[in-house]
């Protein structure tokens, strides 16, 4: 295996929990709209853009509505979710992010940001981790969602390592999608049985090191 140059990590699920966040603003939107929305159903919408998780929502309600109608209903949901996020701090970190940040950053490992939220500037600057990060990839640069692999190939390309270099860290399956078609290795965050094409699965950063990197 060549060695790992960079890693770029998704934002929600990843670093910190703003899936919370997302899943209280859908669910206040489907209440809006008389639409059943459980928690189980907001595991469809990990990874997706906003406009297309709309569309996942409309269809759990049996619902069709015009493109300048989802356009409002989508900014509302944005409005919620961004009153939400704007109360975040340090404490929403997941564990053992810092750290092991600190060791990519020791050890001389570029870092990349591989999200497909336009609010991932925001929430890095509200919890203090914006220094760590060598480039920012977010919803603002990128025209297609995971699973498409162009968050991540821009990333590798804006921190000038071949992709085959990089290491993506991702709680979604349509994430892991985009990192093996973008021809990375990638380590899943969370459950075995949803990340099983992931080179490798973990629960979280508490006490990892960098011999995670050995692939």
């Amino acid at each position: 295996m060549k060695r790992i140059q960079a890693c770029i990590f998704d934002l929600d699920g990843v670093i910190v929990d703003t899936a919370k966040h997302h899943y209280l603003a859908w669910k206040r939107l489907a209440e809006d709209l008389n639409i059943e929305f459980t928690e189980r159903d907001n595991e469809r919408l990990k990874g997706v853009s906003r406009m297309d998780s709309l569309e996942i929502l409309l269809e759990l309600g049996g619902k069709t509505l015009d493109m300048e109608e989802k356009l409002i209903l989508a900014q509302k949901k944005n409005n919620w979710y961004t009153e939400y996020i704007s109360k975040m701090d340090e404490s929403e970190i997941l564990p053992g992010v810092i750290e092991f940040l600190d060791m990519l950053r020791n050890s001389g490992i570029k870092i990349s940001l591989g999200s497909v939220s336009k609010n991932a500037t925001t929430i890095l600057n509200k919890i203090n981790l914006l220094k760590y990060f060598d480039a920012i990839i977010d919803g603002n640069k990128v025209k297609r969602a995971k699973p498409d692999p162009e968050v991540f190939l821009k990333g590798a390309e804006e921190l000038h390592v071949l992709p085959e270099n990089c290491l993506v860290f991702e709680d979604a399956a349509a994430g892991i999608e985009a990192a093996l078609s973008a021809g990375m290795y990638s380590i899943g965050i969370g459950s075995p049985e949803i990340l099983y094409k992931a080179n490798k699965v973990i629960p979280g950063f508490e006490k990892i090191n960098l011999d995670i990197l050995n692939l």
